[in-house]
């Protein structure tokens, strides 16, 4: 009697399925080392070792990228990993963020059956973009320490960005970033401790080699989607810009009580999207904006 052969077809998916396996396997153990140690805690050199160990070609940057946010010695604002990947990598890393993520009152997920169901999941382009930029901020606030982009200039023609979009999410999840410095400062404290927040002010980055406040670029198409889990899904502007304006004014009234000149005051008024009514519909604070430019008129 013959032994049963194996056909070709047979053959290749096993070995088709065996890569699958190896590469979920992979996605997994990065996606651990990311939730361990994304915090304040630091991995060791064995740790960093194991990650890179059995790295196929096609997660390389993704693993590299993973290294960068949870190391306290990190490249992760040059130019190499500020510049947007392709949908493929963005989509790795969007996966590896997710696991061990609770998202569930149960629990954990499997994480092999999340990865899987992530695989085949079609995935907006703009919500990978926001994932990326999301993690990379977030590493600078918890690894890059203290805080200090005041030698940081960004060059938005630099990253290979599509459109006004992509460009738009890194410019709000970079701000929003930023205004979480100084956000204590002004909301916690009574009264608000603007002498303090204003230093952390003047350690923004720049942007194509401008104060952050004069980025005007904000007349892209408004995208949705799920910003903060309990709410569903959310206006990507209303969010964002919304968080934008608030620090914005912060910088205003601390421009106010730290003994700003009028002409400066004047400058950061007009010089930023505080005067742009075409944007107010996107912040609660549309009615502080209106107010303050009828007095401004007055005047």
């Amino acid at each position: 009697m013959k032994k049963p052969v194996l056909t070709i077809a047979a053959i290749l998916f096993t070995i088709i399925a065996f890569g699958q396996n190896s590469e979920n396997g992979k996605l997994i153990e990065i996606g651990k080392a990311y939730g361990n140690f994304m915090f304040r805690n630091e991995p060791t050199k064995e740790i960093l070792e194991t990650i890179k160990e059995d790295i196929k070609s096609d997660l390389f940057i993704a693993s590299e990228f993973i290294i960068q946010t949870i190391t306290t010695k990190n490249s992760i604002l040059t130019k190499q990993f500020l510049t947007l990947p392709n949908d493929t990598i963005l989509k790795q890393i969007y996966i590896i963020r997710f696991i061990n993520t609770p998202l569930t009152k149960e629990g954990v997920v499997d994480n092999i059956k999340l990865v899987d169901s992530l695989k085949i999941k079609t995935i907006p382009h703009y919500e990978l973009v926001d994932n990326y930029y999301g993690m990379l901020f977030t590493s600078v606030a918890n690894k890059n320490r203290p805080f200090n982009m005041s030698k940081v200039n960004f060059e938005l023609s630099d990253y290979c960005f599509k459109d006004d979009t992509d460009k738009g999410i890194f410019f709000l999840r970079c701000m929003n970033f930023c205004g979480t410095s100084i956000w204590g400062f002004m909301n916690i404290v009574k009264p608000a401790n603007t002498k303090e927040a204003y230093k952390y002010i003047k350690k923004f980055p720049k942007f194509n080699g401008l104060p952050y406040y004069q980025y005007n670029d904000f007349y892209f198409n408004d995208i949705e989607m799920v910003i903060v889990r309990s709410k569903g899904i959310q206006s990507y502007k209303s969010y964002y810009l919304d968080k934008y304006y608030e620090t914005l004014l912060s910088h205003l009234i601390c421009l106010n009580e730290e003994g700003a000149s009028e002409k400066d005051e004047y400058d950061f008024l007009l010089g930023s999207i505080l005067k742009d009514r075409n944007l107010y519909k996107y912040t609660k604070h549309k009615e502080t904006l209106e107010k303050l430019f009828k007095e401004q008129e007055r005047n």
